[in-house]
């Protein structure tokens, strides 16, 4: 029976779901973990420079892995002869790949899948399969969008996060350090989880979002940093809408890691797994190592970037 009166739970929004016409799932990965089952995937050739998780997942379904390298913009560094069904697993790194690009890899290649985890914004290329991940750029426990023509025939069940939300919460009123481990440990659960359609509690959320305002703030935060710091950073850069972060690569980038987490400005080693699997010689490596993924987002304005640029000049960065 429906209930009626008693308590009032969580608001409900109306607003729009960014990505209201793609197949909303539990998480990133297991928009993969779709795709491989909705386009029987068998073979994938994954970058080097990608975090394990994904690999996991094609392991966990039965897809078998080989890799490829890339050069210094994050394309494949040269022609790649796919094998007979296999796909070409592409990554837009920092939301540094067009849809034009991503159309001509399409003709290329044939059989593509495009990781957006870093352009969220960025609608998929023309009937090219796509997977996109939210907690890379909301507040949200959980989320992950796929667009593929293809379709599950089976039902999904409904994810439910309100037993995974109290980080978020806990943040909002107190400091990231108290929850650090919650937010580790919600990263870590998804990768036993199957295939569930979004929470209700994050679909709701996401409804909840003012997104051009979100995505003027993190283009514009973006655009200043790069304005002050195109001279020394080694990468060739384009500016996204609504980007994800500000790559900013130095030869001393570890060290210079390190001591802007002593000022309390938290920079993630995106991919560390790289360390670990890549020769040190190689650009994988390095670029692990030494790119520091300067937070843009939403929460910051202009005040906030030039803080990070003072920081990064006591450190002697620029």
């Amino acid at each position: 029976m429906k209930e009626i009166g008693g308590y009032i739970e969580f608001e409900s929004y109306t607003g729009r779901v960014y990505h209201d016409g793609a197949t909303a799932v539990n998480c990133g990965r297991n928009a993969l973990a779709y795709l491989i089952e909705a386009e029987a995937v068998k073979k994938i050739r994954l970058p080097f420079f990608l975090c394990s998780s994904v690999k996991g997942v094609c392991e966990k379904y039965g897809v078998s892995v080989s890799f490829y390298r890339i050069g210094e913009d994050f394309r494949p560094e040269a022609d790649i002869t796919l094998l007979d069904d296999e796909w070409l697993y592409i990554v837009n790194y920092y939301g540094q790949l067009s849809n034009d690009e991503i159309s001509a890899y399409r003709r290329k290649y044939g059989r593509i899948i495009v990781d957006n985890s870093q352009s969220y914004f960025q609608y998929p290329a023309e009937d090219v399969p796509t997977v996109y991940t939210c907690r890379k750029y909301f507040g949200v426990p959980d989320g992950g969008f796929v667009y593929s023509s293809k379709k599950l025939a089976r039902e999904l069940p409904a994810d439910e996060s309100f037993e995974r939300i109290h980080y978020i919460l806990g943040r909002f009123e107190r400091t990231a350090g108290e929850f650090y481990k919650e937010s580790s440990d919600n990263t870590k659960f998804f990768a036993g989880e199957p295939i569930r359609r979004m929470s209700k509690l994050t679909e709701n959320l996401l409804r909840s979002f003012e997104y051009d305002r979100i995505i003027s703030r993190r283009t514009e935060n973006f655009t200043l940093l790069h304005r002050r710091l195109e001279e020394v950073n080694r990468l060739s850069l384009k500016v996204p809408d609504g980007a994800f972060m500000y790559p900013l690569y130095l030869e001393n980038g570890a060290e210079i890691r390190k001591k802007l987490q002593q000022e309390k400005i938290f920079v993630p080693c995106l991919w560390g797994d790289v360390l670990d699997n890549c020769d040190e010689g190689s650009i994988e490596y390095d670029y692990a190592k030494n790119i520091l993924p300067l937070p843009v987002d939403q929460r910051y304005g202009a005040e906030d970037m030039e803080y990070i640029l003072s920081k990064l000049k006591e450190q002697g960065a620029i």
